[in-house]
């Protein structure tokens, strides 16, 4: 049986115990379906596993990233609703904890990510529709605009889906 990744795929976090380093890795494997950058769920598997809030250079320190790196997954992470700003009392710092509440972090996935693609894909496909119409070939027409309606259809259902999906989870 093949291994689950490969080598590369795993970094080490030497300042990290093994049930952290663990952790952050099955996030890594979460964001990479996703389509997300690793650091993404480096950042987030850290504050996760984290008891207390980190900052941004704990959080460089600790997963050997760029400040830039750290800097730009904390702002995107922030935009999805996953990691909150805490306050820490006498430092002027700011300090990161995650957001562990299910509805918040797919209902930002959906507002940030799901929801602008299918948005977009509404009008993409309105082009298809009449660069399927132009096709001089009458069977490869009726195959071009058959397909093009069916990707009509699949985001028809995913905004009919995806308000119901929010309402589930208390969106």
């Amino acid at each position: 049986m093949p291994p689950l990744r490969e080598e590369e795929d795993i970094r080490d976090f030497p300042s990290l115990g093994s049930l952290e380093s663990q952790v952050i890795q099955f996030f890594v494997d979460g964001v990479k379906v996703l389509g997300l950058p690793r650091s993404i769920g480096e950042i987030y598997g850290l504050l996760f596993i984290s008891p207390d809030p980190l900052s941004l250079d704990d959080l460089v320190e600790k997963l050997g990233i760029s400040k830039g790196s750290a800097s730009q997954g904390l702002r995107a992470l922030k935009t999805l609703g996953a990691v909150r700003e805490i306050e820490v009392e006498g430092s002027r710092r700011s300090y990161y904890s995650a957001s562990i509440e299910l509805k918040r972090l797919v209902g930002g996935f959906i507002r940030e990510q799901v929801r602008p693609h299918l948005e977009s894909g509404q009008s993409k496909a309105g082009n298809l529709l009449q660069m399927a119409a132009a096709e001089p070939d009458p069977a490869r027409r009726e195959f071009y605009d058959a397909r093009v309606r069916q990707l009509e259809y699949w985001i028809g259902r995913g905004r009919f889906v995806l308000p119901l999906l929010q309402k589930v989870l208390g969106q």
